[in-house]
């Protein structure tokens, strides 16, 4: 539970950590009279030994770097296909030679030049956003994920770097890039600023989420969440964190219950804010489909290259992969 804790945002749940932890702590505190043949034992304070555990562990994994490269699996590439040869069709010595050969066919021939035409025109239209991008600067080495040439799907940011391709899942990089910024706010390491709704807005939960959110009300104005008791079933939202900007106040405040409800027993109180914060962070992100300029592009590339852990999004999953030169050149049988 504690290692598992530890890597919670850094694996996603199909994956899990191989390590071996050795602890020295003071005698006293193990409890070796919990079975009679001494084939257990049990640490005297199971919760300060979780908490140390938990903080070691992430605090080794902030120190590692958090820009670990992301290549695609070798069965991903696999599965890219060149694309067939086909021969044109609206070639005049092509269409000649053919009608020679078959003349009572030259009428299907027309319709279907006329038909690759139109399909030939539907393909060069572009399918994906490639503005007039900067030049990549000479030190290319300062920017480790390269400079942003288009975005494909209004999705996956396409970045040219020093030694590749790299691309970029702009929701769960942002997702991660928020959760980072509200954990300093948390930890106190930046102001946590909070906007104040024009109108507060009342969400309607049952009895025993109001009461959840009630006791961590205090936490939850650190991070610029500020509720209160508005009757025994609902909760009065006066401001939510500017880092969140327009966001879904209802989903928010429903989202946070629900993640008090799942965590609030079992977890220590760090830990429960930590699953807070990642739902804060998801209802803030740059969401999959929304349209980026080449400006914004490039400035979510600069953010990761200095925030920790924006290799793996708040589930775990890799926020960027890497076609190394040697990739391309292999899918375009150079090497």
């Amino acid at each position: 539970g504690a290692v598992r804790g530890a890597y919670a945002d850094m694996l996603a749940r199909d994956r899990h950590a191989v390590l071996a932890l050795f602890l020295d702590l003071p005698p006293e505190e193990v409890d070796v009279n919990v079975h009679p043949a001494k084939t257990e034992v049990r640490f005297r304070d199971p919760a300060f030994v979780r908490g140390f555990i938990v903080g070691a562990l992430r605090h080794a994994l902030d120190t590692s770097g958090g820009r670990s490269a992301q290549s695609p699996a070798a069965s991903a590439m696999e599965n890219w296909q060149a694309e067939p040869i086909v021969p044109s069709p609206g070639s005049a010595s092509l269409r000649s030679l053919f009608a020679r050969e078959h003349g009572q066919q030259q009428s299907r021939v027309g319709e279907a030049g006329q038909a690759w035409r139109g399909y030939e025109q539907d393909l060069m239209a572009p399918s994906a956003r490639a503005e007039a991008a900067e030049e990549l600067p000479e030190d290319v080495a300062r920017y480790p994920l390269g400079v942003a040439r288009g975005q494909v799907a209004e999705t996956y940011i396409v970045a040219e770097a020093e030694d590749g391709l790299v691309i970029v899942d702009q929701h769960a990089a942002h997702e991660r890039l928020v959760l980072e910024r509200l954990r300093a706010a948390g930890a106190g390491e930046a102001a946590a600023k909070a906007q104040a709704l024009l109108l507060p807005e009342v969400v309607e939960l049952d009895e025993p989420a109001c009461d959840r959110i009630e006791e961590n009300a205090d936490k939850l104005a650190a991070l610029g969440l500020a509720v209160e008791r508005f009757g025994p079933a609902a909760m009065l939202v006066r401001s939510v964190p500017s880092v969140l900007g327009k966001s879904d106040v209802q989903a928010l405040v429903r989202d946070i219950a629900d993640d008090l409800a799942q965590h609030g027993d079992t977890l220590l109180l760090g830990e429960r804010l930590d699953h807070v914060l990642a739902t804060m962070a998801c209802h803030g992100s740059v969401r999959a489909g929304r349209s980026l300029s080449v400006a914004e592009m490039n400035a979510l590339l600069r953010e990761m290259e200095r925030t920790p852990r924006s290799g793996q999004c708040n589930h775990g999953r890799p926020t960027w992969v890497k076609l190394a030169h040697g990739d391309i050149e292999k899918l375009f049988g150079r090497k």
